[in-house]
């Protein structure tokens, strides 16, 4: 049995309407398996060119806005260069333990910088989606995606073929 409740914490926001309705469209499916439920965070501004000082405090910031949105429960997953790879069916199977600890998934997207290593400590688990770089807002898709595929695994479904 899957979770029954999927929170995604994003930070920045689509600013592209056919990303916008991806999102949506994977929303939809999996609204029909789960309470879904997305909190988009406020990007911290920076200057074109900011300095490591300044990315850290940016990615500081929105940390105290991520952690604060963490429900207590949740298994919270942090996307993430140095996270582990996993299968689509490896995922699912991963999903579907979590249930007997909670009945709440919180996947965890950080801005263009990245996340602040405080977000990564109080993730469960890192996951990384794949070698390639994508930008982040077309990740909220992949992830969209990615989750929506591990529940059609978990029931069986011809949909992972």
């Amino acid at each position: 049995m899957m979770p029954t409740s999927v929170r995604f914490i994003t930070v920045g926001s689509l600013k592209e309407s056919y990303l916008r309705e991806a999102v949506s469209e994977y929303r939809k499916r999996l609204s029909g398996m789960c309470r879904v439920e997305e909190i988009e965070l406020k990007e911290t501004r920076l200057p074109d060119n900011p300095s490591d000082a300044e990315i850290r405090a940016a990615l500081s910031a929105e940390a105290k806005a991520i952690l604060a949105a963490i429900p207590p429960r949740a298994f919270a997953v942090a996307l993430c260069v140095e996270g582990q790879k996993m299968s689509s069916p490896e995922l699912s199977r991963r999903l579907e333990a979590v249930t007997d600890e909670t009945g709440e998934l919180c996947f965890i997207i950080g801005s263009s910088y990245g996340l602040a290593p405080e977000v990564k400590s109080a993730a469960r688990l890192r996951l990384s989606v794949s070698d390639l770089t994508f930008p982040h807002q077309l990740m909220r898709v992949i992830l969209y995606e990615a989750i929506y595929r591990c529940y059609q695994i978990a029931k069986g479904s011809k949909y992972h073929k």
